[in-house]
């Protein structure tokens, strides 16, 4: 399996800048994967597609402002900052632009010296390991003085950071959101309780790797990076439930996704548990507890690409794909969303 086998033509013009006033007004397209047949619809829709007893599984993850900007001590050259992992001792894994100018012992200053971070090592592909230092508490500094890491595909300014979360959003530590999750509003997410379907949360902390563009033509050969990821014994127990009564578990995002596929055995039921997963899902993949999937529409030759490939056949999806393009439906983050159930 081929990486290009994953390309597809995407105008510039389609890939989504801001996101809509209303949440819930994207379009959605419902791709049957059995048959590929398709439909378009509006977003507040999809409780349309649910049954009672259903379960909703979403990812509770919060995106910090990780990006960072800063200045080395004694040059006052900018330095750019993306924290993409915690460590213990006010340690974070990061991404430093420029890296030239981030040599082990770097001194660098943020917001006039609030915030200070010297570079204690270089682990792999480049990132740098930065010790921080400042009065207070780190989580409010951050808020002050960084800036939410969008995508390098979305050039605009976002006027307001809440519109990079969930409205579910509750658990501190993604670089990135988690983005099917943000087509849903609080009336939206009430009426399909009212209907009787569940909503379980689970938490996967979602670090750029997943953006990471696969740079082997095999497939099989790419590696993900690893995620922090937290099932809860009574979410765990609702998606079980509903698993047992025969009733289907749909994932909101390829995140949520995977961190069912990696919490489950091989009976199809979810272990409450938490750690990391480097789960790579694509074609060949035998699912083991989701039955649908709302998602975003995502970057060709991508392992996203290639998760929603696995659920509903890369013929399906791709065709979709040309679909969406020809009706001019927005794409990625901001975009609009495809139901596959």
């Amino acid at each position: 399996m081929k990486t290009s086998d994953f390309y597809y033509d995407l105008p510039q013009e389609l890939i989504a800048q801001d996101p809509l006033e209303d949440r819930s007004a994207s379009r959605l397209l419902h791709l049957d994967p059995l048959t590929g047949e398709i439909e378009h619809r509006i977003f507040k829709d999809v409780v349309q597609y649910l049954n009672p007893g259903d379960c909703l599984v979403v990812n509770d993850t919060r995106v910090i402002p990780a990006r960072l900007y800063g200045t080395k001590e004694g040059t006052e050259a900018g330095i750019e900052i993306l924290l993409l992992k915690r460590k213990p001792d006010d340690v974070w894994e990061t991404l430093v632009k420029p890296g030239k100018k981030a040599k082990i012992g770097t001194k660098i200053s943020f917001g006039d010296g609030i915030l200070r971070g010297e570079v204690i090592d270089i682990v792999e592909e480049g990132n740098r390991l930065i010790r921080f230092t400042y009065d207070g508490i780190f989580e409010e500094i951050l808020d002050r003085l960084g800036e939410m890491p969008l995508p390098p595909y979305i050039t605009h300014k976002l006027q307001d950071k809440e519109r990079y979360q969930t409205v579910y959003a509750k658990h501190e530590g993604s670089a990135a959101a988690p983005t099917a999750g943000l087509h849903f509003t609080e009336p939206l997410l009430e009426e399909i309780k009212k209907k009787g379907v569940h909503i379980a949360h689970v938490t996967l902390h979602v670090g750029l790797g997943t953006f990471r563009p696969v740079k082997v033509e095999d497939v099989t050969q790419h590696h993900m990076h690893s995620e922090y990821y937290v099932v809860e014994e009574e979410q765990a127990k609702l998606i079980n439930d509903a698993k047992k009564r025969g009733n289907k578990v749909i994932s909101v995002g390829t995140t949520s996704c995977r961190t069912l596929e990696s919490a489950a055995g091989e009976d199809g039921m979810v272990r409450a548990q938490s750690g990391w997963t480097d789960i790579f899902i694509y074609p060949g993949y035998q699912f083991k507890v989701i039955d649908g999937l709302i998602t975003n529409f995502h970057l060709p030759e991508s392992t996203l690409l290639m998760l929603v490939s696995a659920l509903a056949g890369k013929q399906h999806i791709m065709a979709a794909y040309e679909e969406a393009v020809r009706e001019r439906y927005r794409f990625f983050s901001f975009g609009d969303a495809m139901l596959i159930l």
